[in-house]
């Protein structure tokens, strides 16, 4: 993710490797878990077909691990994302550092935060950013 003044657009973010989460694993096991099941799920697409109505609303203490989650991964290209609020089955976020501006981060927004938070919390039916 670039920054503001980065003229050449960027690949998106890319995801731990094995190696890493390994690595993670020793100091963290259930966070490491976590971030390699949200990875798969995301690289998988799954949650397409899904359906939030069906669960019960988002469980704030789920979102706030999920966002922590995610953090890893867009703290790797030096951006961030913040909690702002869960407003029924909508979670606003922000995001930070090197997202700020970046012609990436929508669709980071997309592919990443937003998959690993549906999979994470079934019961999510937005996730948008707040500027």
């Amino acid at each position: 993710m670039g920054g503001a003044n980065d003229t050449t657009a960027r690949e998106p973010i890319r995801f731990f490797t094995e190696e890493e989460l390994d690595a993670m694993e020793e100091v963290d096991p259930d966070r490491a878990y976590r971030i390699a099941r949200a990875q798969a799920m995301a690289e998988r697409g799954l949650g397409a077909e899904r359906r939030p109505e069906d669960h019960p609303p988002p469980d704030p203490e789920r979102v706030r691990e999920a966002i922590a989650d995610v953090r890893q991964i867009l703290n790797q290209d030096g951006g961030d994302i913040e909690l702002v609020a869960v407003e029924g089955r909508v979670i606003r976020v922000r995001l930070k550092g090197a997202c700020v501006g970046c012609p990436n981060a929508p669709l980071d927004l997309k592919n990443v935060v937003e998959k690993i938070l549906f999979n994470a919390v079934p019961g999510a039916a937005k996730v948008a950013n707040t500027f």
